[in-house]
């Protein structure tokens, strides 16, 4: 006869097997010393949330400082990690608000339904989820599995460490691919995953901290504050007329780039997506064709950021806000509607390429 085991009862017994495996110190033997055990102890209970319930908890600025984080058994909690992490680990929580600040690895969920979460990572997955809410930043796909009911919207978030802590996790803020969701277990007929209304707002999902120890993080969940820029992602364009616009590297190209969101936004364009990445001299001249003679001492100076505005007049709105406030900067912007949608093309191709998407 056969017995079964529940998946929370498993990973206890295999962190009780690695505890056994442990040799113990002979008597009257002198413990070898090594460089490392000379670094201050870390102890993972100050890394970690468990079984906690009702409760809101959280980790101030610089108190995880890039180490790993375990949250589990939680119920009806309001969680915040208001600091960079290595990898983040949430199992068997129920009718959650999470929020995870920048993640240099991967975040993993695992058996935990009814959460709602802000989440911003280098790789993103579930396995055997149930109804979250995830507004999310992520360098690569997000994958989901055996999971359903999946909401995705995108990452918006301010606090003043944040744009220090993203550098520190070696995140970009222009690479977030968070409506490019891959579901690893796809059911004939059924729709594991959609996308949030772009109109949802943060704190009708995830409150503000208000316990006296959080209070002292200054946040804000204003759209326009948010140190992600809020694409428009993988939903249907409002217009047959995109327009790219790229940015190479100096000093002043993330503030540039943002100046041009903000531009362009208040004309009543969408951002649909961005991008950072490097190019060699044979990738501009793939992307950029006949335009590259020009670019191509640019495009060897460092990453370049790619920006997709859509909307009618796009192409023309751009030339002009290019031509009018970044006259000192060579930037560039496509010629016309019809060599845009050719532009854009090109240009994400590559870095879906070269970004392994």
């Amino acid at each position: 006869m056969g017995c079964f085991f529940s998946k929370k009862a498993k990973r206890k017994r295999n962190s009780e097997e690695a505890k056994a495996g442990e040799q113990p110190q002979q008597d009257g033997e002198e413990p070898k010393q090594y460089s490392w055990d000379k670094r201050e102890k870390v102890d993972p209970k100050d890394y970690m949330f468990s079984g906690l319930k009702d409760q809101t908890v959280g980790k101030l600025p610089d108190k995880v400082a890039g180490q790993q984080f375990v949250i589990q058994e939680c119920e009806n909690c309001n969680i915040y990690i208001f600091d960079h992490s290595a990898t983040i680990t949430i199992d068997d929580c129920t009718n959650c608000r999470i929020f995870l600040g920048p993640v240099k690895g991967s975040v993993f969920f695992r058996d935990c339904k009814d959460c709602k979460c802000v989440v911003a990572c280098q790789q993103f997955r579930t396995r055997d989820c149930r109804r979250m809410d995830v507004f999310l930043c992520c360098s690569t796909q997000p994958i989901i599995e055996s999971s359903t009911g999946m909401k995705f919207g995108c990452f918006q978030y301010y606090y003043p460490e944040l744009a220090l802590q993203f550098k520190e996790a070696g995140l970009s803020i222009f690479n977030n691919t968070w409506s490019n969701i891959h579901d690893f277990t796809p059911v004939a007929g059924e729709t594991n995953w959609s996308l949030l209304p772009p109109d949802s707002v943060i704190q009708d999902f995830i409150p503000l901290p208000d316990s006296e120890e959080l209070k002292c993080v200054r946040v804000s969940a204003d759209i326009h504050k948010s140190i992600i820029p809020v694409t428009w992602g993988q939903r249907l364009k409002k217009s047959d007329e995109s327009c790219l616009v790229v940015f190479f590297a100096g000093d002043y190209t993330t503030a540039n780039a943002r100046k041009m969101i903000d531009e362009m936004v208040g004309k009543g364009l969408s951002l649909i997506q961005t991008k950072e990445v490097a190019m060699k001299t044979e990738d501009a001249k793939r992307v950029f064709q006949d335009k590259v003679t020009d670019l191509i001492s640019l495009v060897e100076k460092g990453p370049v950021v790619a920006l997709e505005f859509n909307g009618d007049g796009a192409v023309d709105n751009c030339q002009s806000v290019i031509s009018n406030t970044f006259s000192g900067s060579k930037v560039f912007v496509s010629e016309s509607k019809e060599s845009a949608s050719r532009d854009v093309d090109n240009f994400y191709n590559f870095a879906d390429m070269q970004m392994g998407m």
